[in-house]
């Protein structure tokens, strides 16, 4: 699985002009079918989705190109997500963030329990991008919890990866964390 920009045409333009790349190996991507349509979950409605896949012309592996909008394997937006794990680090109960966002209390807590169980991992994770991109990086100051730190390192990654490009305009602090993350946030075994 790869993480892809948002737009289908300048996914289909980097395909053909070979400027994506394996993760395995580092060979060059081609198109090779699509992935089956899905619908996922969003703040104004459903998102229609059918994903490009690409085979390597390196090692012959084939990866499915995942927008940056959606995290693997979940049902709903990366925004919708995030905003429910945001709503969480100010403090905000399960009940409340599943009725806010029209989610079922089992799912978001799911979020909640995936996202709260690795907090200190992806905060480092993301200070250590934050740190690595920003142009002058000032690491979060620490949070009531490693959850809100978590959430907090997202945001500081995603606003200095804004600074660094400005070309590429504001990017969603849950759009940058699942373009960072492979689209592995919420996960088993990420981060690594």
């Amino acid at each position: 699985m790869v993480t892809v920009g948002a737009n289908p045409a300048e996914v289909e333009r980097s395909l053909a002009g070979g400027e994506l790349e394996c993760p395995l190996c580092g060979g060059v991507l081609a198109r090779w079918g699509h992935a089956r349509p899905r619908v996922l979950r969003g703040g104004q409605g459903p998102v229609r989705l059918r994903p490009r896949r690409a085979r390597c012309s390196g090692c012959g592996s084939t990866h499915v190109l995942l927008p940056a909008f959606a995290l693997l394997r979940r049902a709903d937006l990366a925004e919708v997500i995030g905003a429910a794990l945001a709503a969480r680090a100010l403090g905000k109960g399960a009940r409340p963030i599943a009725t806010a966002s029209g989610r079922a209390l089992a799912t978001v807590r799911g979020w909640l329990r995936r996202f709260g169980a690795r907090a200190e991992a992806v905060r480092v994770f993301f200070t250590g991008l934050l740190v690595e991109t920003g142009v002058d990086p000032v690491p979060p100051a620490q949070g009531p919890s490693p959850f809100a730190d978590a959430v907090a390192a997202v945001a500081g990654a995603a606003s200095a990866v804004s600074s660094r490009w400005p070309g590429i305009g504001r990017v969603s602090p849950w759009r940058a964390a699942s373009a960072a993350s492979g689209g592995r946030l919420l996960s088993p075994g990420w981060p690594r």
